[in-house]
């Protein structure tokens, strides 16, 4: 078979579910929605775009399991059942076409920016930017149980709106990540600690889920790789928990790496000739699937059709993740299948002023930008100026 042929083989999933294609449309943060964490119509608009992409599955953005938990100011909140509606509506503009949409769930424990009232952690490890964020509170044993019940309520709350599936987020520093990493989690209960009881709450929310959402519903979740970060996270570590999770029954494996600090899943703070190949992180996914058969998702830097099939066809990996470049060519997936293209980009986000282009934000900002554009039933500009864009961001958050 070619490229575009084995990209658009079926895969089931060990829930039973079958997936119709082997590309993921990974989560990028809409941050567009409306007030009290409605999902927007302009949200529910651009993922009818991207319902038409040819996607096997498209994962959304951040959707925050709790009000007084928000990683950003406009983030979709689902408690509970008050947004079901609105939930079903973009199930089904996102769905008609064949894709299936996941519900990407997260807490960001101290990647909670100061306008939420309070911040909490496995423990009071503050981050170092600290015009941005506040020490955060050590969660007690109760909270901690609270949280893991509200991740399972979010879950079910999507299975009833028709999403065809939820993502876990435990990558890239936000709560789940925080308790995975000695850096964040100094903890001496059951919680911290050894490998096995910092990979606790975890396993704990997959165990929540999946008791209400039922055997044959997907439940995935996105990891780190590693943190990149001295006395963190280590591949070692995610390799024992990518084990512990596909033991359980975990339905994908969703390999990213990085945090706020070292942000690696854009790709700007990894060495340069990993910036240059193709998956920054492809050499860890071998070492993943030499532990275990769960399927596996990776995301980041991929490139070329070619690169992207032959990992599949040597079984490093089952699903490849593109994100940025769908906000940029939201009809990436069915153009790849059609063989017109055989190349993916994401955007040129250089000002030309290098303290400017080294934050790691303006990536996001700028395909952020673009998804806006989407959403108000626009087609994305790939000259949109990243200048502009850097300006309108700063204005926006200049408080």
């Amino acid at each position: 078979m070619n490229a575009p042929e084995i990209l658009q083989t079926s895969f089931p999933l060990p829930c039973g579910m079958t997936i119709p294609n082997r590309i993921v449309k990974s989560a990028m943060s809409e941050n567009d929605a409306d007030a009290g964490g409605r999902p927007s119509d302009r949200i529910i608009k651009l993922y009818e775009t991207w319902g038409k992409s040819g996607a096997g599955i498209l994962i959304s953005g951040n959707v925050m399991m709790s009000k007084n938990a928000l990683g950003e100011p406009h983030n979709v909140i689902v408690e509970d059942e008050k947004f079901l509606e609105a939930l079903k509506q973009w199930a089904d503009a996102a769905q008609k076409n064949g894709s299936h949409l996941w519900m990407q769930i997260n807490h960001p424990g101290r990647q909670a920016p100061k306008f939420n009232k309070e911040v909490v952690s496995p423990s009071d490890v503050q981050l170092p930017m600290l015009n941005m964020f506040d020490q955060p509170r050590p969660l007690e044993e109760a909270e901690i149980w609270e949280i893991i019940e509200g991740f399972g309520q979010t879950a079910l709350v999507a299975k009833k709106a028709g999403w065809k599936g939820v993502q876990i987020h435990g990558a890239h520093g936000y709560l789940v990540s925080q308790f995975l990493s000695t850096r964040t989690n100094l903890r001496a209960d059951q919680w911290g600690g050894s490998i096995e009881n910092r990979a606790r709450f975890a396993i704990e929310i997959y165990k929540n889920m999946r008791s209400k959402v039922g055997s044959n519903f997907p439940i995935g979740i996105k990891i780190n790789s590693a943190d990149f970060q001295r006395g963190a996270f280590t591949e070692e570590e995610s390799l024992q928990v990518i084990k512990m999770l596909a033991d359980q029954g975990m339905d994908l494996i969703e390999v990213s790496g990085g945090t706020y600090e070292k942000a690696a899943m854009m790709g700007r703070k990894l060495k340069k000739s990993t910036q240059e190949r193709e998956a920054y992180f492809a050499d860890f996914i071998v070492k993943a699937r030499a532990v275990t058969d769960a399927p596996l998702l990776l995301t980041g830097g991929f490139r070329t059709t070619s690169v992207m099939a032959k990992a599949i066809e040597n079984k490093e990996l089952d699903f490849v993740g593109i994100a940025r470049p769908f906000a940029v060519n939201p009809f990436l997936a069915n153009q790849i299948f059609e063989g017109k293209i055989q190349e993916v980009r994401a955007g040129n986000v250089n000002t030309g002023i290098k303290f400017i282009d080294k934050m790691g934000f303006m990536d996001t900002a700028w395909h952020t930008a673009n998804m806006k554009r989407m959403g108000l039933g626009k087609a994305p500009n790939p000259k949109l100026s990243p200048l502009k864009v850097f300006l309108k961001f700063a204005w926006e958050h200049r408080k």
